[in-house]
């Protein structure tokens, strides 16, 4: 008896599956929208828009189950939606392309492709563990804490000087830092000037 009840109690509690308006929805399935032409009175109440919200989402279910094709994969059932129709406005406009630098020109102009980042450290046989490639304690700079440099006997008797190759190693390292920051500000007013 009680089953009986509860049966009784849900079957009165939903709401019908068709929907019948004065004037018909207008769908968009792709982006999954329905248009309700039909008016909404002047002093609705939070019930009647509520009921309107479920009528013209119960629609808009109905037609995707009518017309859109069901596929079954791993994943469970999907609906085929069709392209949308209705074009969505953004909220921001298009960026407009930015102007390639001079590295990129060059680059283009000699074929020349980007390589494949291999990651930012390295594996230090002596150490036994892994260093970054450059920065601080970067396996560039092995070189530096050396306590025995080997001299380049060439370049002392051209020069007639005694060098010093772990300064000079370092002064050519903050060298060609200075200069790729210089390009960089550089390419950055080029690109400043262009736009």
């Amino acid at each position: 008896m009680a089953a009986g009840s509860i049966a009784d109690s849900t079957a009165t509690s939903r709401l019908p599956v068709t929907v019948n308006k004065p004037t018909p929805y207008t769908f968009d399935l792709g982006n999954l929208l329905a248009n309700d032409p039909n008016p909404i009175p002047r002093g609705a109440d939070e019930a009647f828009l509520k009921a309107n919200a479920r009528d013209a989402a119960q629609a808009l279910i109905n037609q995707l189950l009518s017309t859109c094709e069901a596929k079954s994969t791993s994943d469970g059932v999907n609906l085929v939606l069709p392209a949308p129709s209705t074009r969505l406005p953004r909220e921001k406009a298009i960026p407009s392309e930015k102007a390639p630098t001079k590295w990129e020109l060059f680059a283009k102009k000699k074929g020349i492709k980007d390589k494949a980042r291999d990651g930012k450290k390295v594996y230090d046989e002596e150490k036994g563990e892994w260093v970054p490639k450059w920065g601080y304690k970067g396996k560039n700079k092995d070189g530096d804490s050396e306590w025995l440099v080997e001299v380049d006997d060439k370049k002392e008797t051209a020069t007639g000087e005694i060098t010093d190759s772990r300064a000079e190693n370092r002064r050519d390292r903050k060298e060609r830092v200075r200069r790729n920051e210089r390009k960089q500000r550089a390419n950055e007013r080029n690109t400043r000037k262009n736009n």
